[in-house]
């Protein structure tokens, strides 16, 4: 009789083998739907750079304009000025303390300083040089008057009855002064208001165009992506996806130029004090500090270009899965859809 044999039992494989066979089993690693190579956008990034540097810059230069000017009209409001010409009968000194204490008697006044013989020197020393003897030149001596802004004084009142007391005494209240710097101000942030949409408008125009250029060309994948049963807004949201990334770094980096630029004109102006070219720099234009809520500006302006490109690229996509659609139900609209 034939006896059963068991079927006979291959010896296991080495380990090196088994781990070997195991590795090659291992699922690879899944790329990105949107493939970087393909949508690089730099050119868009650069674009996006450039504009979002040129809003911010824009927008902080408003910002400072409207502070400087905001500053100049708060200080010649809040000061008025007595004007007393010399006379040959006229006890200067005295007459200067006359005024001042007239003036403090009027409600709505806070304070009055004498201008002395060295500070006037000093503010008629840039138009007739140092050295000056004030004695020998018919020079009106000032007295500064501090009011409370909210609470203005009678000027009618106050001008009478200096001229009662003292007839070579002026008042100058500034308000021609304060007229004409209102207008200068409103005039100046109005332009630069209108140069901020401007530049604004050509960014998001700039944005959106070059945002579509970068889709149009890599439209193959769209329809690849659609053709394989993705659905639209699984597509539309890989790709937003990828542009925003590209949006955030290239608002990043524009908007991060323009906050350095910024802090950097600031320390100048610190470090350059009492010279003649920041003294000047700083009576036009005021300090380059353009405070918190200049960086707030800067910051939102990265945000809504990032925002702006990445809804782009949602309805760019959407837009061109409904056009794939329609060339499938009817193949004769191809030819319009690509024109």
């Amino acid at each position: 009789m034939n006896e059963k044999r068991a079927p006979r039992r291959e010896p296991d494989p080495p380990p090196q083998q088994q781990q070997q066979r195991r590795s090659e089993m291992r699922v690879r690693p899944t790329g990105p739907i949107v493939p970087s190579a393909n949508v690089s956008g730099h050119a868009l990034m650069c674009v996006i750079a450039i504009m979002s540097f040129l809003a911010c810059l824009t927008l902080g230069g408003v910002s400072m304009v409207r502070a400087t000017a905001q500053s100049w009209q708060s200080q010649i409001s809040r000061e008025i000025t007595i004007q007393i010409k010399p006379d040959d009968n006229l006890d200067m000194e005295r007459a200067l303390v006359d005024a001042r204490d007239l003036a403090l008697t009027f409600n709505g006044t806070t304070g009055g300083t004498i201008i002395d013989r060295a500070a006037t020197a000093r503010l008629l020393e840039p138009w007739l040089g140092g050295g000056l003897d004030l004695n020998e030149l018919p020079v009106p001596r000032l007295v500064v008057v501090t009011i409370d802004e909210n609470n203005p004084p009678d000027f009618t009142a106050m001008r009478n009855a200096l001229t009662e007391i003292i007839p070579q005494a002026f008042l100058d209240d500034h308000r021609t002064w304060v007229d004409r710097l209102v207008a200068m101000a409103s005039t100046t942030t109005m332009i630069g208001t209108g140069v901020l949409v401007l530049v604004f408008s050509a960014m998001v125009l700039t944005v959106v165009f070059a945002t579509r250029g970068a889709l149009s060309g890599n439209r193959h994948i769209v329809e690849v992506l659609h053709f394989v049963g993705a659905e639209a807004g699984f597509v539309a949201a890989e790709f937003q996806k990828h542009f925003l990334r590209i949006s955030l770094k290239g608002a990043g980096a524009g908007g991060f130029l323009a906050a350095l630029s910024f802090a950097l004109a600031s320390f100048w102006q610190s470090q350059t004090l009492a010279t003649p070219e920041t003294d000047q720099a700083t009576a036009l234009f005021g300090t380059f500090a353009i405070g918190y809520t200049g960086y707030l500006g800067i910051f939102a302006i990265i945000v809504v270009i990032a925002l702006l490109t990445t809804l782009t690229a949602r309805l760019t996509v959407m837009r061109t899965i409904y056009e794939i659609d329609l060339i499938r139900s009817d193949p004769g609209r191809t030819d319009s859809f690509q024109g």
